[in-house]
Formats: C-alpha cells, structure tokens, sequence
C-alpha cells in the first residue's frame, strides 16, 4: 500500500498545497491504492528535503511530486499519458512548468504577504498547533517563504508586476484550455492533476485578489474544477 505524507486539507480542499493535492489527484485518476495519514510533527521532520508531499512504498521513500509521480508510472505502469504523442507531451510539461514553476508563486504571494491574504493563510495552517509553536512558527515560515520567493525572482518584483505576471499564466491556461472536456482534449492526462490542484487552489480558496478576480473571467475555468471534483472527488 502506497502510503501518501502530505499536509492536511485546508480552505475547503483536499489540500492547501497544489503539489500535494496534484499528486493525490493523480492517485485517484490512476486508481492506485493508498492511505493518508493525518500528517505529524514527526512525518514532517522526515520529509526528505523538508518538503511535503513523500510517499513511502514498500520501504521505499520518494519525494517531489513530479518524481513521486514519474517513479509510480515505472512501478504500476501508466494508465493516463500512454496515449499521449510527443508534442502532446511537449505541451503538457510547459504548461506543467507554467504553473509550478511561475504562478504558484504569485498565488504565493496572495496567501502569505498581502494583509487579508497572511491572516488566513496563519490561521488555516497554524492554528492547530499548540502554544508555543503557533506563535513561533508562523512568522519563521514566512519569513523563510519571503526568501523562497526572493531567490525565485517572483519576490523581486513589485505587486502589480506579480499580479500581471501571474494573470498572464492564467489567460494562457484559460485560452488553451478553452472547450476541451481536458486540457489536452477528449482524455484525461496527468497534466490535468496539476490543472486542477492549481486552478483550484486558485478559484475557491477564500482569499480574494487580482489573481483570483481575473480566473473568475473565464467560465471555463471553474467548470473544468467542477467537473474534476466531480469526476475524482465524488
């Protein structure tokens, strides 16, 4: 049994982190097996480098969601990209990249460093811990993030250069995505986990911003989450 360490639902998702809801999205969409247990101080101190999310599988431990991922298709086959061509799979990983690589940061930059934004972000990741570590954590993390996203880059830039970058990310998912049923046509892939742990992490964590209000202008953006929860999380 894959055994699957990610942090616990928040905001109403199955995860506040799109990595660790795309890799159990992409657990369902594949029909493997695994179990989920609530997530401890203990299992964090052993996430190989710091990160969640990891799997273990007899014995063996793999982290990074895209490795995690890549080491699951050599071990129980690929049920989802085999029909895919190779620009097919060209397109699927810069779109991957877009998300993961760029706009995960802006959205980022949404939770943990806007006023409204932090206050939530604080509370549905912390607040559970107990004293003193509520009161210590929260600010370490954040400033560890800020200098997460000053290495990136994405923290270099002004607000309003980050909300544009980001609402660019966002009309090029929503332009290619347009009527397809999935983001690559008539057959879900595994760049539809990611699609849809991102998109959703977007369009209904309750933190308002430019980011979220310019997702909103494209309908079929909230449709296609709609029917991926529907579809993987009945």
């Amino acid at each position: 049994m894959i055994t699957l360490h990610q942090f616990q639902p928040a905001f109403g998702l199955p995860n506040a982190s799109p990595f660790c809801m795309k890799l159990e999205t992409w657990l369902r969409m594949a029909h493997l097996p695994y179990e989920a247990p609530l997530m401890t101080l203990s299992a964090m101190g052993k996430a190989p480098n710091g990160k969640m999310p990891y799997i273990v599988d007899g014995g063996k431990t793999v982290a990074d969601s895209t490795f995690i991922v890549d080491y699951l298709k050599a071990t129980y086959a690929d049920p989802l990209d085999g029909w895919m061509n190779a620009e097919q799979r060209a397109v699927a990983l810069a779109f991957q990249r877009l998300m993961e690589e760029n706009l995960y940061w802006a959205v980022v930059y949404t939770r943990w460093f806007t006023p409204n934004g932090w206050e939530q972000t604080r509370t549905a990741f912390f607040a559970s811990m107990p004293p003193p570590l509520r009161w210590l954590i929260p600010p370490l993390a954040r400033r560890g993030m800020r200098k997460q996203m000053h290495g990136h880059g994405m923290g270099r830039h002004t607000e309003q250069d980050i909300y544009a970058i980001g609402q660019r990310d966002i009309s090029a998912l929503a332009e290619f995505l347009g009527g397809k049923r999935y983001f690559l046509g008539d057959l879900p892939c595994s760049l539809d986990a990611t699609a849809y742990a991102f998109l959703a992490n977007l369009l209904w964590v309750p933190i308002e911003s430019p980011l979220k209000q310019h997702a909103r202008q494209y309908p079929q953006l909230e449709a296609y989450c709609q029917r991926m929860r529907g579809q993987y999380y009945p």
